[in-house]
């Protein structure tokens, strides 16, 4: 049987406050549950204020991209490492808006999931077709290739 594993992607939003309270809702709810079942994945500038808040209780959390690069020179890049050294779970790498806004291919994607698996958090690997694929019946074609 398979379990039930549910994560929250925030995206590109969330603040000190707002997040405070969101932290606070997502507690008040998960009580009973095992751990690591729920996850949250703030924004990096965000990782730490949820590391803090959620130590000690069934919800993991994890980033929302990483480089394919160890730690060095990358300037504005977040190193699988430095996700881990926090404890982070989870890492999000190929989501779709990646993909497109910054046309991450399915190598890179790979490069980043092999990256992430060698350090410790375990990936999310997201895959999926854009409309017009879905619409030409090239779902599976598409997919494949992820």
């Amino acid at each position: 049987m398979r379990s039930t594993f549910v994560a929250g992607n925030w995206k590109m939003n969330g603040s000190l406050a707002v997040n405070a309270a969101l932290l606070e809702a997502v507690l008040a709810e998960v009580s009973g549950i095992e751990s690591g079942r729920v996850a949250v994945i703030p924004p990096f500038p965000y990782l730490s204020q949820c590391a803090v808040k959620l130590t000690g209780s069934p919800v993991a959390w994890g980033a929302q991209d990483v480089s394919e690069h160890g730690p060095g020179a990358h300037t504005g890049d977040v190193s699988a490492e430095m996700v881990a050294d926090l404890g982070g779970r989870f890492v999000i790498v190929g989501h779709s808006e990646r993909r497109a806004m910054h046309r991450e291919s399915n190598e890179l994607v790979a490069r980043k999931a092999i990256k992430v698996t060698s350090i410790g958090p375990a990936p999310i690997m997201c895959v999926g077709e854009t409309l017009q694929d879905r619409e030409s019946s090239n779902t599976e074609a598409v997919i494949g290739r992820q």
